[in-house]
C-alpha cells in the first residue's frame, strides 16, 4: 500500500480508517530520520496508539557498542573488535506460513502517478538492466555472491573488472534484506569452512561504523570531523568539476569509474576511492561537492555511508586515510585492472591501446594511438591536471591543515 504526504498526516488518517491500535517500525538513523519518527511517535501515543520500533537495518544498534569509558568509537579497528566479541544480533525469525489480510484493503495510490520514471529521456536503462529491486532480488543477490564469489572475496574484492563484491548495498540501504540476514548468512558460511567470511564480515562492520559515527555525531556529512580541516585551501573549480561529473578527466579508471555509474548507478569500490580521491586531492574540490553528487546518482545512496566514507578519503574524518596518502590513478588501474578490461568496457574510445597504455594514452607514441584511433584532446581528453604536480599541490595545501592542527 503506497501513500504520499506528510508521515503524522498519512499514518493517523490509515489508522483512522483500519482502527489498528498499533504500529511498528523499524528505525532508521539519519537525523533527520530520528527527528521524524520521534515526533511521529510522541504524536500517536498521545493519540492512544501503542508504538512500537525495531532494530531492523542494523546488526548492532548505534549506542549499543560502547568504549570502555563508555562513549562512541571514533576508530574502526577497535570497533570492530568490539563488535566481533559482542553477542550478534538475533537469527532472523522464520517467515510466517500465512497472514489474515483485512476484509477490506485501505486505498493505494498508483505509483504510476507519481512520475518517479524518467521519460524524456529514459536515461533508466542501464539501471534496469543491472538490478532486480526488491527481497527477491535482494535473497537472489546474496546467494549468488555465498555460492560464486566469497570464497576469493578477499583476494579480488579490488578488482573492478572482475565480478567479485556482494553489491548488496543498495538493497541493504533500502532494507530489501537486512543486516542480521547477512550477518548468519556469513556465519553459516564459515561454518561450513568457506574462505573470505572474516574480510567480508568486516565490510559489514564498516557499514554498522558508518552509522554508529552518524547517529553519535549527526554533523558529520556538513561538517569536517577534523576542525583542522577547516582551514584547507579548496578550490572552486566549475570545469574540474564538470569533467570529473562526466568521466572526462583524461585519467582513464577515473573516467570508467563515473561512466559506470552515469549508467547503472553503481560504482566499485576501489574505484569510488581513486575517484573521491581525484576530487579532493588532485583538483581541491571539497569533499562536500563529491558527496552531494554520489547522494543524487548512486543507486546505493546512504547518507552515512558516504558521508564517512568520502571523510575517510579526504583525509578529515574519523579514523582518516593517512593525508599524504594521493593515489596514482595510474598506477591504481595498473594494479587493479592489469588488463584494462574495466576501461575498455566503460571508456570504449580506449578500447584499441595496448595494456602498457591503457591506463596511461597520453605516454603512448603517436603510431599506436593512430592505430587505435585515439586522438587526444578529440577522441578522448588529455589529462586536466598533471598528476606529479596535482601531488604536490595537494601536499602543499595539507601542509595548511597540519600547521591549523598545531595551534
Amino acid at each position: 500500500m503506497l501513500r504520499r504526504g506528510a508521515a503524522g498526516d498519512v499514518i493517523s488518517a490509515l489508522l483512522r480508517e483500519t482502527g489498528a491500535a498499533q504500529i511498528c517500525w523499524n528505525r532508521l538513523y539519519d537525523p533527520a530520520d530520528i527527528a521524524r519518527d520521534s515526533a511521529l511517535k510522541t504524536r500517536l501515543t498521545d493519540d492512544g496508539i501503542a508504538v512500537t520500533s525495531c532494530p531492523g537495518n542494523l546488526a548492532f544498534e548505534p549506542w549499543s557498542i560502547r568504549t570502555g569509558a563508555d562513549g562512541p568509537y571514533r576508530v574502526f579497528t577497535p570497533f570492530l573488535k568490539a563488535c566481533l566479541a559482542a553477542p550478534g544480533p538475533d537469527s532472523p525469525f522464520t517467515a510466517p506460513k500465512s497472514l489474515t489480510p483485512p476484509a477490506t484493503w485501505p486505498a493505494s495510490d498508483d505509483p504510476g502517478t507519481w512520475g518517479l520514471l524518467p521519460v524524456r529521456p529514459d536515461w533508466a536503462g542501464g539501471l534496469r538492466d543491472s538490478w532486480r529491486p526488491g527481497e527477491a532480488g535482494a535473497a537472489a543477490r546474496l546467494a549468488t555472491f555465498l555460492d560464486e564469489r566469497l570464497p576469493a572475496y578477499a583476494r579480488e574484492r579490488d578488482r573492478p573488472d572482475i565480478e567479485a563484491t556482494s553489491r548488496l548495498s543498495p538493497h541493504l540501504h533500502f532494507g530489501e534484506i537486512s543486516a542480521r540476514q547477512v550477518w548468519h548468512a556469513i556465519g553459516h558460511a564459515e561454518a561450513a569452512g568457506v574462505q573470505g567470511t572474516a574480510k567480508f564480515r568486516a565490510e559489514l562492520v564498516w557499514r554498522e561504523f558508518s552509522h554508529h559515527l552518524l547517529y553519535h555525531f549527526p554533523d558529520l556529512p556538513a561538517r569536517n570531523w577534523r576542525d583542522a580541516f577547516d582551514a584547507f585551501p579548496w578550490l572552486d573549480d566549475a570545469d574540474g568539476f564538470r569533467a570529473w561529473c562526466r568521466g572526462r578527466t583524461g585519467y582513464p579508471l577515473v573516467d570508467a569509474g563515473r561512466r559506470e555509474l552515469w549508467t547503472t548507478g553503481y560504482m566499485h569500490n576501489r574505484v569510488r576511492m581513486v575517484a573521491a580521491s581525484f576530487l579532493v586531492k588532485h583538483l581541491l574540490i571539497d569533499w562536500r561537492r563529491g558527496a552531494d553528487w554520489f547522494m543524487d546518482t548512486l543507486v546505493d545512496a546512504d547518507l552515512a555511508n558516504n558521508s564517512a566514507s568520502w571523510q575517510w578519503v579526504a583525509g578529515s574524518g574519523a579514523d582518516a586515510a593517512p593525508y599524504f596518502r594521493i593515489f596514482n590513478p595510474v598506477k591504481q588501474g595498473e594494479r587493479f585492472d592489469p588488463e584494462g578490461a574495466y576501461v575498455r568496457r566503460w571508456v570504449p574510445e580506449l578500447a584499441r591501446l595496448p595494456d602498457r597504455y591503457i591506463h596511461a594514452p597520453w605516454t603512448a607514441p603517436a603510431t599506436v594511438l593512430s592505430e587505435a584511433g585515439v586522438v587526444p584532446g578529440r577522441t578522448y581528453p588529455v589529462p586536466c591536471v598533471d598528476h606529479a604536480t596535482a601531488r604536490n599541490r595537494a601536499l602543499a595545501a595539507y601542509e595548511k591543515v597540519k600547521v591549523a592542527s598545531q595551534n
